[in-house]
């Protein structure tokens, strides 16, 4: 491999998240094994987590990789913010919370954090498993787009400079907050793979040429007979990408 290709990779690395969408350590454990050093980012939901707690972060630290804490956190403030120091503790490196939570609780998870380095807290905004009509059902008559933008608008108010969001929205998102908004895209799909239970979805080149900053690749990489070959590829997708 030359050095700019090799040089190219690691920057990729940094703008990839792996989703261990599985139920317990010994398989997330297993998952990790089989994705080796391939890539730094792991993202932790709610299912893992609350199995394993803080042991199993620590475990995947000691291994060398960067947490991606993904708990959606929506409260009252106050039960916001003593969950996010909870997590500063554990040293993870993203945290989600929920921007429908309101300014409030927004404005105190930003507090919460302070001067510190880290959780950079990411708000996520419409999930991408939501559409249109799913929106209506909540009375919300808006696009997705839309929403996804007030709610963004609503995050960066309150000091939150991180947003989740799909790849059709992220152009916008990025016109509208500029270079420093640190926008994360879920609901990746490789060219060819199942869609599952995601609405709004993009390929990884998209996404990344759309203005993303960080990728979630679940299913299309956990569940692929090699994990490591199938994220490998979505590292040249992004380091392609990059390079336009």
């Amino acid at each position: 491999m030359s050095l700019a290709k090799h040089a190219s990779l690691c920057i990729a690395k940094d703008r990839l998240a792996i989703a261990l969408d599985v139920p317990d350590a010994p398989s997330a454990i297993d998952l990790v094994d089989r994705l080796g050093d391939t890539v730094t980012w792991l993202k932790v939901g709610m299912e893992l987590y609350y199995a394993t707690g803080n042991s199993l972060i620590a475990e995947l630290q000691k291994r060398g990789y960067r947490i991606f804490l993904d708990l959606k956190l929506h409260d009252i403030p106050n039960t916001v913010a003593g969950g996010i120091r909870s997590t500063a503790r554990a040293g993870v490196d993203l945290l989600t919370v929920h921007a429908g939570g309101g300014s409030s609780m927004l404005r105190a998870a930003a507090d919460a954090v302070g001067r510190q380095d880290r959780p950079r807290l990411l708000a996520v905004t419409v999930l991408t498993s939501i559409d249109a009509p799913q929106l209506n059902d909540l009375g919300v008559s808006d696009s997705p787009a839309e929403q996804v933008l007030r709610l963004a608008h609503l995050a960066w108010k309150s000091g939150i400079r991180g947003m989740v969001c799909s790849a059709e929205e992220v152009v916008n998102l990025r016109n509208e907050l500029g270079p420093e908004a640190y926008l994360v895209v879920p609901g990746i799909r490789p060219a060819g793979s199942a869609t599952d239970d995601q609405k709004r979805i993009a390929t990884p080149h998209d996404a990344i040429a759309a203005g993303a900053s960080m990728l979630v690749v679940g299913r299309p990489v956990t569940k692929a007979p090699d994990p490591a070959g199938a994220a490998t590829a979505i590292l040249d997708e992004i380091a392609n990408a990059s390079a336009v």
